[in-house]
């Protein structure tokens, strides 16, 4: 990024500006202004611009803060402008401007940097609205009048959890919908029993329905956990600016600009009630990573569960077969791996090492301000859309097409011992023992020795392993013995 701006300083024509620094060059068809020369500048570290959520967010910010300055009375004798001030903010919320915003994801001074891009760019596209040279600040100004009653304190805070909230819905929407497939193949394995294992040993029999019942109850107390988190983020410090007392902003536009934003946005933004609390506190964030971090852990669990009953497929488990994808290895032929699942468990990982940043920048906050919410918003806005991403991903290109492998899960039952606590209420614990000491000394299946040994005839013992018996709540024919 900065050496793309220094090129363009070098090879096209620039116009001069100011700051409290001094004068500078800025690319004369640029919409950013100096400050954002400076930013890019001092901070070429992550080398991509901020999530262009934020960016649109920011839109709205600075134009429920236009509207109800407007409403208020100022710029009442320039009209024009204050349309042209509104136009452009709508043109941000659109993605129309996404471009200009150009500082560096990691930055110093609290987001200010961003902040500053935002002004200048809504500023000088104000004035090209109006017909005017860019640049021409003494007409519409990025911090008089773009910025206006406002401080980088309160409007970038408000502005990330605005994106936060709309990531999200996106993000539950996708769990929503993954969760729906898993119901989906809960209905298709009712009828299929199979081993159910603990610390990856045979235990009891389970359908492969239920396992899948399992999955999607686990995504919709996720979706519980993340949409709990939008009450808290709809509290926000706009109309606080500096660090919270509202100091340099008229109390009628302080009581007023958040309902303007809840009437844009239709989220339902309030004020705090304590807005220094609500400037220097980022545990929000902190609330809403720990969600993400939960939805993260289920899904690494169920990803990895599916990965195992896939494994194979010739020496494996072999229960389901997962949908193939790509050729998985340059060197054996017919290898196909389960990418779709570790894709969506990397994405899960990197979720969890974000919980980690955002975390120790919430701790760091000193006194009135927190300066690390660059960071905490870099890495949340990310980490929600790359878990968006891979649930979509996951449902689409995995989940929908699974298909289950009956005879192989049908073998697996039969050939093992787990099969014995289901004829447990039937035949008695020392009986079963016996049954399975004799079938690994016979080398005979459980069924070929309880059939045998007349414990039981075949009717009654494929009722015990069918899926109504094995799922159903206890075991009815386990009557209480006296002692």
């Amino acid at each position: 990024m900065l050496t793309t701006l220094n090129t363009l300083l070098q090879n096209v024509p620039f116009r001069a500006e100011k700051d409290l620094l001094g004068a500078g060059n800025v690319p004369a068809q640029a919409l950013f202004g100096i400050h954002t020369v400076r930013a890019v500048q001092n901070f070429p570290i992550a080398n991509r611009p901020v999530h262009k959520t934020l960016i649109h967010a920011f839109g709205y910010v600075k134009g429920a803060a236009a509207r109800t300055n407007r409403q208020l009375g100022f710029w009442a004798n320039t009209p024009v402008k204050a349309n042209a001030i509104e136009t452009a903010c709508d043109e941000m919320t659109k993605g129309l401007l996404d471009e200009h915003i150009v500082v560096d994801a990691f930055q110093g001074g609290a987001g200010t940097s961003t902040n500053m891009n935002v002004n200048e760019v809504l500023a000088n596209r104000a004035l090209q609205l109006m017909g005017l040279p860019l640049g021409t600040y003494e007409q519409i100004s990025p911090l008089e009048d773009i910025n206006l009653h406002q401080s980088t304190n309160d409007a970038y805070p408000t502005a990330l959890k605005l994106a936060v909230i709309t990531q999200l819905r996106q993000l539950t929407d996708a769990i929503s919908q993954l969760e729906t497939a898993f119901r989906a193949k809960e209905k298709d394995f009712a009828r299929i029993v199979k081993l159910g294992r603990t610390q990856l040993q045979d235990a009891v029999l389970i359908t492969l329905g239920r396992e899948m019942k399992t999955y999607a109850e686990a995504l919709a107390r996720d979706v519980t956990r993340i949409q709990n988190c939008e009450k808290d983020l709809c509290v926000v410090n706009l109309g606080g600016t500096a660090i919270g007392t509202g100091i340099a902003a008229p109390i009628d536009y302080i009581t007023q600009v958040v309902g303007t934003l809840r009437e844009m946005t239709n989220y339902n933004f309030k004020q705090a009630d304590d807005l220094v609390d609500n400037t220097q506190n980022a545990d929000v964030f902190v609330e809403v990573s720990g969600a993400l971090k939960t939805c993260a852990a289920t899904m690494i669990k169920i990803s990895n569960d599916l990965r195992l009953m896939a494994s194979g497929p010739d020496g494996g488990f072999a229960e389901i077969q997962l949908p193939a994808r790509q050729a998985g290895s340059s060197i054996m032929p017919g290898k196909v791996n389960p990418v779709i699942a570790e894709a969506l468990t990397q994405a899960a990982l990197r979720m969890i090492s974000y919980d980690s940043s955002i975390t120790t920048a919430a701790s760091m906050g000193n006194l009135e301000l927190n300066a690390f919410l660059p960071l905490i918003a870099d890495s949340l806005l990310d980490g929600i859309q790359l878990m968006t991403q891979s649930m979509v991903s996951m449902r689409t290109y995995c989940v929908e097409g699974i298909t289950a492998n009956e005879s192989r899960c049908r073998a697996n039952i039969e050939g093992s011992t787990a099969i014995l606590t289901a004829l447990v209420p039937q035949i008695g614990y020392s009986r079963a023992v016996k049954v399975v000491h004799d079938a690994h000394e016979q080398g005979k299946t459980i069924r070929q020795i309880v059939l045998e040994a007349h414990y039981m005839n075949e009717a009654a013992f494929n009722e015990m392993i069918s899926p109504a018996s094995v799922m159903q709540l206890g075991s009815p024919e386990a009557v209480a013995k006296s002692l």
